[in-house]
């Protein structure tokens, strides 16, 4: 990009507003302009666009262009402070105002059905700590293959799922989608192909978390279509499935996230499933009444930001979108699915 080299005057009206500082921030979290836009839920054009203004504004670029992820220049980086600052200050204002206009407190408490969740659910937690520190945040403990009822039951406050299940009495929320990927041994002769397909599974131990068949997005999705049926071994801890996966005892189908450090580590080699992949999807259930607190809102947004900063190669989900139950349309934020697993 060419930038006009227009002196800079101090008595310039600067041309910044707060969707600029949010998008200095965005590409610093995020490393590049189309991950920054997927996250500001804009286009990259329109991302581009607000960078050239302020760089033939200031007449100098904001980044190393070439730079993976991008590096700031000594500007980018004067003007990134600022926003780190003055955003920070901002968002503290709102949610003191929303406090003292819903008067909201008590407690959170989330249930999950997946193992894996928690490598992303934790920072999430602590973010939103530092928000709503009046807010007593819990994890509903153990694996429920039903969290949506505990809602109803009064056991919990918030569930993680991966299906949405229609219901007047219930607010859904997208949060991301994410790649199942299929895990072999690095010797495995499985590790040469560029993709798995069903056929591939034939003959194979298939290494699961013990939870029930219905829920493993390979078996619904791939194998049960296919007519394909494994031989299933199951471990509780992720580590404990990819030292089978190693040993040669199984092959395993994970989410990226879940086994991204241990691929570094060339401690396995993971695969697409099928040509295309094999991607699953993961909301936030609410009863509506709950779903309306201020601080429910923001622990959507933290769940959806630091997800999408943190993890590798996740895309955040749409919303809203108007799901259709019989002859009545309930607003969500994606269409009903099968049930994954995680």
């Amino acid at each position: 990009m060419k930038i006009i080299n227009v002196p800079f005057s101090p008595m310039s009206i600067s041309p910044l507003e707060l969707r600029h500082l949010r998008m200095l921030l965005a590409v610093r979290q995020t490393g590049s302009v189309s991950r920054a836009a997927e996250l500001l839920h804009l286009t990259q054009s329109a991302v581009s666009h607000q960078i050239k203004l302020l760089e033939e504004f200031y007449g100098t670029p904001l980044f190393a262009r070439k730079s993976v992820p991008l590096t700031f220049s000594p500007v980018g980086n004067r003007l990134l402070e600022m926003a780190e600052v003055v955003t920070a200050q901002i968002d503290h204002a709102q949610r003191d105002v929303q406090r003292l206009l819903s008067n909201d407190a008590g407690q959170l408490r989330i249930a999950v059905e997946c193992h894996t969740c928690f490598d992303w659910l934790m920072p999430a937690m602590d973010t939103f700590r530092n928000h709503w520190p009046e807010i007593e945040l819990d994890i509903v403990s153990g694996f429920h293959s039903d969290p949506v009822g505990l809602l109803y039951d009064d056991s919990a406050d918030l569930a993680i799922v991966s299906e949405l299940e229609p219901a007047d009495e219930l607010a859904h929320h997208a949060l991301f989608e994410y790649e199942i990927m299929a895990i072999v041994a690095n010797d495995h002769p499985l590790a040469q192909k560029p993709h798995l397909t069903a056929r591939d599974f034939k003959g194979e131990t298939l290494i699961t978390y013990p939870i029930p068949e219905h829920m493993i997005d390979v078996v619904s999705k791939v194998l049960k279509p296919a007519g394909i049926a494994c031989e299933r071994r199951s471990a509780e801890l992720t580590i404990a499935i990819l030292q089978l996966v190693a040993s040669r005892k199984g092959i395993a189908a994970l989410p990226r996230w879940a086994v991204q450090p241990y691929l570094q580590k060339n401690y396995v080699t993971a695969l697409p499933i099928t040509k295309n992949g094999l991607r699953s999807q993961l909301y936030a259930a609410m009863l509506k009444p709950f779903a309306e607190k201020s601080f429910a809102h923001d622990f959507i947004q933290v769940m959806r930001e630091s997800s999408f900063i943190s993890l590798p190669e996740v895309t955040l989900l749409p919303q809203p979108v108007v799901l259709k139950n019989g002859n009545r349309e309930t607003q969500v934020t994606s269409s009903s699915r099968k049930r994954g697993s995680m």
